[in-house]
């Protein structure tokens, strides 16, 4: 480890930007700041954004330590001030005699002096107990399990004489449908029921929350790379991090991952952790009419002494999810809620950036950000996943499927549900029944079938919907609140699977039913036992997808949604076709209404990316939205550590025929312009080795220039310099094609034969133009074909715009909307150009062709590494001169 930077631990001589990032985000840490980083790719922002933070937060500790032992030896003395005894005797104000300031001033020594003794008291109980936990002296839970063996073995007595007397009836088969009725509810009005014994438990063992930093980033895969660097890392032994995940992530039970749907494991798995908790609250008074049946199913893997071994071993050592998975298998603990189980002591928590951004999840977590740290890593997406997490869709075919199962389901329970469960479900029918006939359609008949009237997009507020569906006499609040005490939406489900036979299998259109919802009326007339219909039946399925049971639990996330606030979302009414493919969308306008609550409650957020312009965004519908101040946001910015002259951008105005560039909607698709990219990509594929990335703005625009150039011959004489791949829609098939490029690329050389590398046709927004490396020969030049903007037409996009323009000031005379579709465009294009140089020797072209480019707000928006060297280049000549003496310039180094 190099000791060049004492202050921040390095694993070797850090660069001199690296330096910059970490002083930056020490500074914005210590004071609280919000703070956008933007540190490019192959810069080492992952290891700077470690030592930098982790630097800080073993100061901080340090810190409160020092100030602890100041307390320990001397009582009176304050750590933080000592007020001098000219400022004792001066007064306080005019008004006040001297005795009065004296007296208050001793006051409030005397009050901080005792907070930070309790602190330290705290603490010293904290660390106590982590020993004593860690050290396995589990007294209390092997009590309790002693005491939970023993109503099991009552329990079980009880259940075998109840089997005797109902053997010859059907009372088995009704006491497994118990579980699937909901409990009795208690409204908003009524007195709130007093907490479950286990809650209790819960909330004692409950260890309070050490000063911690929250990491965050996309996607697993991102999360495993930041813990690998953190391993390798000076703070990688003595850090205390938990990785948090999805269930279908960490789940080790065969029989819930089997299930294979997100929403199936989540549901399964929070019924056996609910049965678990049943078990052990069951008073002793209880009657044995409510006792009876058979033994709900629990996890194996949830036995509290195994999941407190789970939870030491896990902070005892770095890890990343499958480390973690592994060591969960080996004490057979299950490791999603072993890692809750470690948060309060952990250090460092890594988790995907969904889990922290949504309120539900984030409390069901256990995540607490009370004066905690936030760092959101890969945030160039921020605004949009907030939209996304927030905006909610359901389909005409999920909601008479919806209707006709909750129908179902009050009619084969109706003696045995209390008056208050049937008041709500008979709501939420109402509701149902409402939203279908918003979209034209009628619940009771196949929404195949039905042709819905006054097809096309509607936008509308909130208010004017609630109005336009009849429901605005309906207390959402109060509804929501009875979604998630009585968990009707997964007692739907577990009813729909148990009538169907098991979990929703794979279908397809060829032997999809269409006569669900019929048959299931009929049985309802008939009497006998029911027939539920699924949505596949209704035609909510993907193909060949498994899906779930219920469609319940999509539309109350949709209900949820319309208690936003009239201002702050719109609703998308959207009917073509059929009631089936028709379908209500929210859409979330403000999102940071939903992000404030991150920034009021931390003590600093970090928001950190390699390609962050324009700031803009971030700053006006984020942050200044949210009520942060301008003096809080601190805005960080390094350039490349590659040597200017290994990058060469080029904004290229016109073709080797004089065609000037400009990829509008209008020209993009006239044989010229496409014949004139043909050109271009020719005489590159004469100077550029190694592969050549080109980006084009849509599938539909690369699919029509593609078969342009095979009638023309133009994609033959392509072929014959390079061979040519085409990016998949299918993300299945993206990891088989980048091997095939790749292998190209090796096999080619220039004494191999004629071909000189690959030719890779790409997406801005696919699957390759984020997360994938093209370092090295995989990039040596990147293309972008026009600029994609996004379609302006879109009725969703036209009503953000007007949102904008409504509630942002204008910036440099042009309007917010104007601004975002500009911002847009620019993020995606920047993106895609930083696939190419990816560490310090690297080095690549970037051909930006649309004479648009060189206009000075696309400019400014480009990453400043890159902005710094751009050329712009009216003709192709030039342009054409300045690649090829780059290139040989590369050769030539390369060889020496």
């Amino acid at each position: 480890m190099s000791d060049a930077s004492p202050r921040f631990p390095f694993p070797y001589q850090p660069y001199s930007i690296q330096e910059q990032f970490m002083e930056s985000l020490y500074s914005a840490l210590d004071q609280g700041k919000i703070g956008i980083f933007e540190s490019p790719t192959g810069t080492g922002k992952s290891l700077s954004l470690i030592c930098g933070a982790l630097s800080w937060l073993r100061d901080e500790e340090e810190r409160k330590r020092q100030e602890a032992a100041v307390l320990l030896a001397d009582p009176g003395v304050s750590p933080h001030t000592q007020p001098s005894s000219a400022s004792r005797d001066s007064p306080h104000s005019p008004s006040e005699p001297g005795w009065i300031t004296d007296f208050v001033q001793k006051k409030a020594e005397r009050d901080l002096v005792n907070k930070l003794k309790e602190e330290e008291l705290r603490r010293k109980r904290r660390e106590e107990r982590l020993e004593q936990i860690r050290h396995n002296t589990g007294l209390r839970y092997t009590m309790k399990r002693k005491k939970s063996d023993e109503d099991l073995e009552a329990v079980q007595l009880l259940q075998r004489s109840q089997e005797m007397m109902t053997s010859e009836g059907g009372g088995l088969e009704d006491r497994e449908e118990e579980e699937l009725i909901v409990a009795e509810y208690e409204s908003d009005d009524d007195t709130k029921k007093q907490q479950n014994s286990y809650d209790d438990e819960d909330d004692d063992l409950e260890e309070e929350h050490v000063t911690k930093i929250y990491y965050c980033s996309r996607t697993h895969s991102q999360l495993s790379q930041f813990v690998h660097e953190v391993q390798k890392s000076p703070f990688g032994k003595d850090t205390r991090l938990v990785s948090l995940a999805s269930r279908q992530n960490l789940c080790i039970n065969e029989e819930v991952r089997r299930l294979g749907s997100v929403q199936l494991i989540n549901e399964r798995c929070m019924e056996m952790h609910k049965n678990k908790h049943s078990e052990r609250k069951a008073p002793e008074d209880e009657e044995p009419r409510k006792r009876r049946g058979p033994r709900k199913a629990v996890c194996p893997f949830s036995s509290p002494p195994a999941l407190q071994t789970l939870r030491d071993q896990a902070l005892a050592q770095v890890r990343d999810i499958e480390q973690l998975v592994t060591l969960a298998k080996q004490n057979r603990a299950c490791p999603y809620y072993g890692g809750r189980l470690a948060i309060p002591a952990a250090q460092l928590v890594v988790l995907p950036y969904q889990t922290l951004l949504h309120e539900s999840t984030r409390r069901a977590s256990g995540i607490k950000l009370k004066d905690q740290i936030v760092i959101i890593d890969e945030a160039h997406n921020l605004i949009d996943t907030i939209t996304c997490i927030h905006s909610a869709l359901v389909t005409g075919a999920q909601l008479c499927c919806a209707h006709s199962q909750l129908t179902q389901y009050m009619e084969r329970y109706r003696s045995r549900l209390k008056a208050k469960n049937l008041m709500y479900i008979k709501q939420i029918l109402y509701v149902l029944e409402s939203l279908v006939r918003v979209l034209g359609g009628k619940v009771g008949q196949n929404p195949n079938t039905q042709v819905v009237t006054e097809p096309g997009t509607e936008l509308q507020s909130i208010n004017n919907f609630l109005f336009k569906a009849q429901i605005d006499n309906i207390n959402l609040f109060k509804v929501q609140r009875y979604y998630e005490k009585s968990m009707i939406s997964r007692k739907l489900s577990g009813f729909v699977e148990k009538f169907q036979g098991g979990a929703v299998q794979p279908t397809n259109k060829e032997n999809r039913s269409t006569a669900g919802l019929e048959r299931f009326l009929q049985s309802i007339r008939a009497g006998g036992a029911p027939e539920v219909p699924s949505p596949d039946q209704t035609g909510a399925m993907e193909d060949g997808q498994p899906g779930m049971a219920s469609p319940m639990m999509q539309i109350e996330g949709f209900l949820f949604a319309l208690t936003n606030a009239n201002k702050d979302g719109r609703v998308v009414l959207h009917r073509q076709g059929s009631l089936a493919q028709s379908n209500l969308k929210f859409l979330m306008l403000n999102p940071a209404v939903h992000f404030s609550t991150v920034l009021q409650q931390c003590r600093a957020v970090i928001i950190a990316g390699g390609t962050m312009q324009p700031v803009a965004d971030f700053k006006e519908q984020l942050l200044l939205s949210a009520g942060v101040g301008p003096e809080r946001i601190a805005v960080f910015s390094c350039g490349h550590v590659i040597p200017p002259n290994n990058i060469l951008p080029i904004i290229l105005c016109s073709g080797p025929s004089g065609q000037q560039l400009e990829f509008t909607y209008q020209k993009r698709d006239t044989p010229h312009m496409m014949d004139e990219t043909g050109r271009i990509l020719s005489n590159l594929c004469n100077v550029v080795p190694g592969g050549v990335v080109c980006f084009f703005p849509s599938y539909e625009y690369e699919k029509r220039v593609h078969a342009h150039w095979e009638q023309t011959g133009l994609l033959a004489r392509l072929s014959a310099k390079k061979k040519i791949f085409q990016e998949p829609k299918k993300a299945s098939q993206v990891e088989q094609v980048l091997v095939e490029y790749s292998r190209c690329i090796q096999r080619c050389s220039p004494s191999a034969g004629p071909l000189t590398g690959a030719l890779l046709f790409s997406v801005v927004g696919g699957k390759m133009s984020e997360g994938i490396n093209f370092s090295d020969e995989l990039g040596r030049c990147v293309v972008m074909v026009g600029m994609p903007y996004p379609n302006i037409k879109s009725p969703e996009l036209q009503e953000k715009m007007a949102y904008l323009d409504k509630t942002m000031p204008r910036v440099g005379g042009v309007s917010p909307g104007k601004a975002l579709i500009e911002n847009l465009c620019m993020k995606a294009v920047n993106q895609s150009i930083g696939r190419a140089i990816r560490h310090r020797g690297d080095y690549a072209s970037v051909l930006l062709l649309d004479q648009r480019y060189s206009r000075a707000g696309p400019l400014s928006k480009l990453p400043q590494w890159i902005r710094s060297s751009t050329q712009v280049q009216p003709c192709f000549g030039p342009a054409f001169a300045a690649l090829r003496k780059f290139f040989m310039e590369k050769k030539t180094l390369s060889k020496s």
